[in-house]
């Protein structure tokens, strides 16, 4: 069964979209796991409508396709510059 939050976020950042640099300032590489610690966002909230193309923590990507006001609850390290043309986005925590 999926995990569903059920506390209010308590910190939220702007995304600032890169194929290379992470939430944290960490710059992701192939090199083996471990090499470097993100922090990972647990939603992504959407402001403008649009392609979303999220990075998990293991590096894989997935695209979603938002309206305005949509929370995307992942948990992500980056959004990826190309092909992503959502704007207006915050990275949700619970810290």
């Amino acid at each position: 069964m999926p995990q569903v939050q059920t506390q209010p976020y308590n910190r939220a950042l702007a995304v600032t979209k890169s194929d290379t640099v992470n939430y944290d300032g960490s710059t992701y590489s192939a090199a083996p796991v471990g090499s470097y610690d993100p922090i990972a966002a647990e939603a992504i909230y959407v402001g403008g409508a649009g392609i979303v193309v999220a990075v998990f923590e293991d590096g894989t990507t997935a695209q979603f396709t938002c309206v305005a006001g949509q929370i995307l609850p992942i948990k992500t390290i980056r959004v990826n510059s190309t092909t992503t043309t959502a704007t207006l986005m915050l990275s949700l925590y619970t810290v």
